[in-house]
């Protein structure tokens, strides 16, 4: 019997639907070879001879062949034929047909042990399928979002931007937005730092990630706010530092603590403005001892001023940078909060010593973000829009939480006790009649509703249990609908 003759037992079988023809060959083909029905050095049969076999053309034939050549699993001899090719190992590959799949041993390979700290209880947050649902905490209002004027914006950045901003880009960022964030943060969070010093980053956590990488050694010391910011916590941890979880009261991180647990750490990540998740304001006098501290100690500052803008009675609270005398405070601020989650850009404003290194790292982490999108961005700031929105937005999410909490104190009294937010775009519910936050927010999200329990906050120092609840993306008569179900859900034990 011939090699060639072996070839004809195959069982090939014909095509159904529209598959095309060509792949329908090759696919068996590179199946028969895979796992051993085609033997190394088998010789193939004339495209002639295969195609009156199975009713195909010609060319269909010699494109499968082609194909099965390209990838390896044939050789052609000049006026001999085409052949399996021998590299194929005989029994090491198995396929299965119809579609073919390798069926390899179980890989041992595993994580990276640096990996692990950073696998572990991270948060991936779902994608958009709707908006304005109770309680969602991670959403602006986008259905008030400008999106007419945005796109207006758009168009005429596009129309009138010089080819250079289509090549390229600047590592640091776009050099006039960048201007346009300097004069923003002086006039409303007294920022004093030049244009040169602000890094344009893929939201505040590529900033926290780059951060994390370039400021700490694995096994430095890190204050953590507790509870906190759980993206902070997963972007530092992964950074192999040891994380020190430090306790909030009503004036904000309690530096004593911090001193008398961890006076040695290298960094300390703080939310001043409005505390994640606690909304308390950091006093004057723990502000100045934490900027002490960390002069003292040559230790870093991270401010994450993500919504300081949001403040619902007098002005915002100025930033910890601003009262900084020792380049000690590295300030993080985003856009994704105040216009659009999808948008992702963000900031830092670093020490000038830190500016050069920096911009190295963020050239190799992805080269630069975006350039017409923060073309189109420094337009919108520029051009006053963002000013406008802001100031639209703050009187919006006041009447938000207003709404909310009139109607949780109409239909969650004895149940959950609705804090009446002074900043910020979320708030936290007391529980009253539940002894877990994670219980009950399993019910709550039962029916529908989008909150969270503030356990999964904390770390090392607990807190009576407590449910966090967005506002700012949600319309009066969804939070109203939001509080009667959370009724339900709350009492239905």
């Amino acid at each position: 019997m011939s090699k060639e003759e072996t070839f004809q037992d195959l069982s090939l079988d014909p095509p159904s639907g529209k598959q095309d023809l060509w792949r329908w060959l090759y696919t068996e083909l590179r199946s028969a070879i895979l796992d051993g029905r085609l033997k190394p050095g088998a010789r193939m049969p004339s495209s002639r001879s295969l195609g009156r076999q199975y009713s195909l053309s010609r060319g269909t034939v010699v494109e499968a062949f082609d194909q099965l050549q390209a990838e390896g699993y044939t050789r052609t001899e000049v006026g001999s034929g085409t052949y399996v090719a021998s590299g194929v190992p005989d029994g090491l590959m198995s396929a299965t047909r119809k579609p073919a799949v390798l069926a390899l041993p179980a890989s041992k390979a595993a994580f990276a042990k640096r990996a692990v700290p950073f696998l572990r209880n991270v948060e991936v947050l779902p994608a958009s399928h709707s908006i304005g649902k109770a309680f969602r905490a991670y959403e602006p209002a986008i259905d008030l979002f400008p999106t007419g004027l945005w796109a207006r914006v758009a168009s005429s950045v596009l129309r009138r931007a010089p080819r250079s901003v289509y090549g390229q880009g600047n590592a640091a960022g776009y050099q006039p937005l960048r201007r346009a964030i300097a004069e923003y943060v002086g006039a409303s969070r007294g920022v004093r730092c030049s244009w040169e010093q602000i890094i344009v980053t893929s939201g505040t956590q590529q900033a926290l990630d780059l951060l994390g990488r370039f400021l700490l050694d694995p096994k430095d010391q890190v204050w953590m706010e507790d509870p906190g910011y759980s993206g902070a916590l997963q972007a530092l941890r992964a950074t192999s530092a040891r994380i020190v979880p430090v306790p909030v009261d009503t004036d904000g991180i309690i530096v004593k603590a911090g001193r008398k647990i961890a006076p040695k750490a290298k960094l300390a990540y703080v939310t001043p403005a409005n505390q994640f998740p606690m909304g308390v304001t950091m006093s004057a006098d723990r502000r100045l001892e934490l900027i002490q501290w960390a002069a003292s100690a040559n230790a870093w500052i991270i401010e994450d001023d993500y919504d300081a803008e949001y403040r619902y009675s007098g002005h915002p609270v100025s930033s910890l940078h601003a009262l900084d005398s020792s380049g000690c405070v590295i300030y993080v601020g985003t856009f994704s909060k105040m216009l659009f989650n999808a948008l992702r850009v963000g900031f830092m404003i670093l020490p000038g010593r830190l500016v050069e290194p920096f911009v190295s790292a963020r050239s190799f982490v992805d080269r630069h973000p975006p350039t017409l999108d923060q073309a189109i961005l420094s337009e919108f700031i520029t051009e006053g829009h963002f000013g406008h929105h802001l100031r639209r937005m703050r009187q919006t999410y006041s009447e938000r939480i207003d709404a909310l909490k009139t109607a949780a104190d109409k239909h969650l009294n004895g149940v959950l006790d609705v804090v009446h937010a002074g900043a910020g775009v979320r708030t936290l519910g007391w529980l009253k009649t539940w002894s877990s936050d994670h219980d009950a927010a399993l019910q709550a999200r039962k029916l529908g509703l989008e909150v969270e329990p503030l356990s999964i906050f904390t770390t090392k120092y607990e807190q009576p249990p407590a449910l966090m609840l967005g506002f700012a993306s949600c319309k009066p008569a969804e939070l109203r609908r939001g509080v009667s179900v959370l009724a339900t859900a709350l009492r239905s034990r």
